[in-house]
């Protein structure tokens, strides 16, 4: 049985970010629902704000070139996306635009061919009620757009600060359950979409 690869990448790379720290813990449930996993921390991914003349100019950041190589290996994204202002943050935004460009060098392993037949899955995080359930509409949304297969679980992770306890796992039993169940089926999706 194919063993999917799944990224999971937090839309943060604030040191001290809810959402890094909760995607160190997706990575158990998605071991334990049968794949295997990388932790991509976008600070070693730092490309310059999107701009086309600049790609004109320069072409792909290297770093771009390296993110776009790891995720065109991959079955599966997980995304664990902050709040900011009600929406996506820019450097998720802007890391997810520069993955899209073609690299003429390397035409299958860049571009829209990085995202599209893959499976992703969502998760929010935020220090207030809400879990930055408002920005997971828009990420939704920009993953379609790209190519990937959505899956419609997700979790909002509110009081974020709290939320995840010393050994990894969500403080609240029934979050952590939605959370293994989500990685279940984006693993399931994953497979069945690329094994």
């Amino acid at each position: 049985m194919h063993v999917p690869s799944i990224l999971v990448i937090a839309g943060s790379a604030r040191r001290d970010s809810h959402a890094r720290r909760l995607a160190r813990g997706c990575l158990a449930p998605l071991e334990a629902a049968g794949a295997q996993v990388n932790l991509i921390e976008l600070a070693d991914y730092p490309a310059p704000l999107y701009h086309g003349d600049l790609e004109a100019e320069s072409g792909l950041p290297e770093c771009i070139v390296r993110l776009q190589q790891q995720l065109a290996a991959s079955d599966g994204l997980l995304v664990v996306s902050p709040e900011y202002n009600g929406s996506i943050t820019p450097l998720l935004k802007n890391t997810l635009d520069w993955c899209s460009r073609p690299n003429p060098a390397d035409p299958a392993r860049s571009g829209l061919a990085v995202y599209a037949g893959r499976a992703a899955a969502l998760v929010g995080s935020s220090p207030g009620a809400l879990g930055g359930l408002r920005a997971l509409f828009h990420v939704r949304d920009i993953l379609g757009y790209l190519g990937l297969q959505v899956i419609p679980q997700q979790l909002a992770v509110g009081r974020a600060a709290e939320a995840v306890g010393a050994d990894g796992r969500l403080t609240d039993p029934g979050q952590q359950a939605t959370l293994d169940k989500l990685a279940a089926a984006l693993v399931d999706t994953a497979r069945r979409l690329r094994g």
